[in-house]
């Protein structure tokens, strides 16, 4: 399960099939604010987001890509922003 929330809050707890990426996992439960324009190529950041602080230690760290394109993502937090792509 991965809980997916809201810039207004609003929370969302899918179940999301092992193997697929956080995106896909948005993507295929029609989760709002993860665009995900490139469709999953690491070539946009409209589908950054800020990883909760538990969980942030229990990832692979970002490879050099997705730091670059973290760049361009809105108000990027050096600690919790990943790419759901990447995810």
């Amino acid at each position: 399960k991965i809980t997916y929330v809201e810039h207004n809050g609003t929370e969302h707890v899918v179940d999301v099939a092992n193997g697929l990426t956080v995106m896909e996992g948005a993507r295929d439960n029609n989760i709002p604010g993860i665009e995900a324009d490139c469709g999953g190529a690491c070539a946009c950041s409209t589908c950054h987001v800020y990883i909760h602080p538990d969980w942030v230690d229990k990832l692979p760290a970002k490879d050099d890509m997705e730091e670059d394109m973290l760049d361009f993502a809105f108000e990027p937090d050096p600690a919790r922003s990943r790419l759901t792509c990447q995810v």
